[in-house]
């Protein structure tokens, strides 16, 4: 249901010119097995560009989110993994991917401040090593600063927003925590040279 509400309003989206979407390619992500799913995240609109494609997948959420009582109780049925507590979090998540599921996590943290990504943590790799599954990341770059960190949600974007997101590379979680961290961040700052927020990207 939640992935039926996402596509359905990109799809208003675009019907109403608001919007340009090239996500196709997430298609094939449905076609695997269990795994850790690991975009980047310049905007607050990142999890609604995957979830539209991938319907199975759960998110790991802050617990803002899992508090409020409208999210929350949809959240939670979906079996979304909390951030609340730290320790709760990790054998969840772990549980979620040893089942079979395909679990989503930014591994920046939060909305990207400094281009082209964060810095990565290390829980990402901690997840996938004791899941025993890959890594899968996924590349998502925008024409459009709209709803990245410090946007105020009042101030109106220039239209069409262009939103691409494809698979990239997978990674097994092999060695120290801090190792598969710094392939991730190599990976993304390689592929994302020109930042994830280009106002020249075009369709």
């Amino acid at each position: 249901m939640i992935s039926r509400i996402c596509r359905c309003f990109l799809a208003g989206a675009q019907a109403c010119r608001l919007m340009q979407l090239d996500l196709q390619a997430l298609d094939q992500l449905n076609q695997q097995g269990r795994m850790l799913l690991v975009p980047n995240h310049p905007s607050m609109i990142d999890a609604f560009l995957v979830l539209s494609r991938v319907p199975h997948a759960v998110c790991l959420m802050k617990a803002s989110i899992s508090s409020n009582l409208f999210l929350g109780c949809g959240a939670y049925l979906a079996g979304y993994v909390s951030n609340r507590y730290p320790e709760q979090m990790f054998r969840q998540a772990i549980q979620t991917v040893q089942q079979g599921g395909v679990l989503m996590i930014f591994p920046e943290g939060t909305r990207t401040t400094r281009q082209p990504v964060n810095d990565i943590g290390g829980a990402v790799a901690v997840i996938a090593k004791k899941a025993a599954a890959p890594l899968q990341t996924v590349l998502i770059s925008t024409n459009s600063a709209y709803l990245s960190k410090g946007w105020k949600i009042w101030k109106p974007p220039a239209f069409p927003l262009i939103y691409r997101a494809v698979p990239g590379e997978q990674f097994e979680a092999y060695g120290r925590r801090d190792e598969t961290a710094r392939r991730l961040q190599q990976y993304f700052e390689s592929c994302l040279r020109n930042g994830s927020i280009d106002p020249a990207l075009r369709l």
